[in-house]
């Protein structure tokens, strides 16, 4: 017969599976245990703890802000046991598991290529699933370790950490320049002399203004590009092409540039900062896997800030 310790931890297992993977069946699968069984073990835990962890529909299911609460507590615990038991079994710096991350757009453009062989040839025994986003989401119930986004983080439960500030500059290619001629100034933008291609703020539905930081003198020029994307490739590959002039970030344009591409506009005017941060759900731990994907990041971004 089981202990009660021993039926506590089964149904901490099988409520982390339910996070995981969003409903009760698909838990299930990963536990190997019945869907009726998945439901009881999480009656049991719930009677257990008294309170409610699951707003259940037909569906889907969702934690309560008890259940919220539970898992960010016990996961850390849940995580670092998981790693302990890997460390033995396996020895100490071998990262084993599955990273899912949530990663904004216009880093996602970044971290798929060539670079990304080398961090997988260094860890074979990790899986990465990365999932590109407009929005940050619930990191917990859509079954994410990390996210990755680009701007201010706003107040919520998650760990948030600064990793760059990364400049953002104005760009054209120079068959666009060739045509239509150099822009002397920013505020020529506004005049209706130069074609701007616009980008998408995912959170206002509106394109992003267009800034100029030198020192301590800010303009923002009202460009009315005819063009407006939400999607960080778009962007690039009509400015590459020549179809207008456009505002990203230093971290995606630099390669360009250096290969000659696009040019720096107005390279007097760059000193407006976007930053990068990585959230994850719990402050008192967080997975070896994550940790040496961030590293991974941050080595990856610092050539070109």
């Amino acid at each position: 017969m089981r202990s009660s310790s021993e039926n506590l931890s089964s149904g901490i297992s099988v409520f982390a599976a339910v996070v995981d993977s969003g409903t009760f069946a698909a838990a299930s699968e990963q536990v190997g245990m019945s869907p009726p069984g998945v439901s009881r073990a999480i009656a049991r835990l719930e009677k257990r703890l008294k309170i409610r962890l699951f707003n259940r529909t037909t569906r889907a299911v969702s934690l309560t802000e008890e259940g919220r609460r539970f898992y960010e507590q016990v996961m850390p615990h849940l995580r670092g046991m998981e790693e302990a038991a890997a460390a033995a079994t396996g020895g100490v710096g071998t990262v084993r598991g599955k990273l899912r991350i949530n990663l904004d757009p216009v880093f996602s453009r970044l971290v798929l290529g060539h670079k990304l062989d080398e961090f997988m040839d260094a860890h074979p025994e990790l899986q990465l699933e990365f999932i590109a986003r407009d929005q940050l989401g619930d990191l917990v119930m859509d079954g994410f370790d990390l996210a990755l986004r680009f701007g201010e983080p706003h107040p919520s439960s998650l760990v948030a950490r600064k990793l760059l500030d990364t400049p953002v500059v104005t760009v054209a290619a120079p068959s666009y320049l060739a045509r239509r001629g150099r822009p002397t100034e920013p505020q020529a933008l506004g005049r209706g002399e130069h074609r701007c291609l616009e980008f998408r703020n995912p959170d206002t539905g509106k394109p992003y203004p267009w800034e100029f930081h030198r020192k301590r003198k800010k303009l923002v020029v009202e460009t009315n590009g005819r063009l407006t994307v939400n999607e960080p490739s778009a962007l690039v590959d009509a400015c590459v092409a020549g179809s207008g002039i456009a505002q990203m970030l230093l971290l995606v344009a630099g390669p360009l540039i250096r290969e000659g591409l696009l040019v720096n506009l107005f390279p007097d005017w760059s000193e407006e900062r976007f930053p990068l941060y990585a959230y994850h759900p719990s402050r008192h731990h967080m997975p070896t896997r994550a940790r040496v994907f961030l590293d991974f990041v941050v080595a990856l971004t610092s050539t070109d800030l």
